[in-house]
């Protein structure tokens, strides 16, 4: 029998919103600048101090895996997101750029969004859709 709130399983709390939401933003940022994004990766522990990385010596399937397994062995981490360029099929047949976005919580359901854009390193031109639900995702951290 599963003694877990499955009400609180499922939520997102403001903390992780704020972690994933601040990622997300930085991400947008840095793709505006014509910047690559490669795998960005927040980790917040139990004092709520933050470690940030950003992953980009290896290709892109390494990168997301390196980012994934470090959060697994982060001991201490209560909460991360971490964020990746990508490309989503649209109901057309064809595929638009995207950031995606991973994020989660001890104890909680891990999900996944994603944000398409257009206009990379075009500055005040570039364009970017709020982000969608994309499903949930294998908990990384228990």
């Amino acid at each position: 029998m599963n003694s877990r709130d499955n009400t609180e399983y499922g939520s997102v709390s403001p903390q992780l919103d704020d972690l994933s939401s601040t990622l997300m933003g930085d991400a947008l940022d840095l793709l505006a600048d014509g910047k690559d994004v490669n795998v960005l990766l927040v980790i917040q522990d139990e004092d709520e101090s933050v470690t940030s990385l950003q992953l980009s010596d290896d290709g892109p399937e390494a990168l997301l895996q390196g980012a994934r397994d470090r959060i697994r062995r982060s001991r201490h981490a209560v909460r991360y997101a971490l964020t990746y360029e990508a490309a989503i099929q649209m109901d057309d047949g064809t595929f638009a750029p995207a950031l995606i976005l991973e994020f989660g919580e001890r104890g909680h359901a891990s999900f996944s969004a994603y944000s398409l854009f257009e206009g990379r390193g075009e500055g005040d031109d570039f364009r970017w859709t709020d982000p969608a639900p994309a499903g949930e995702e294998e908990p990384l951290l228990g």
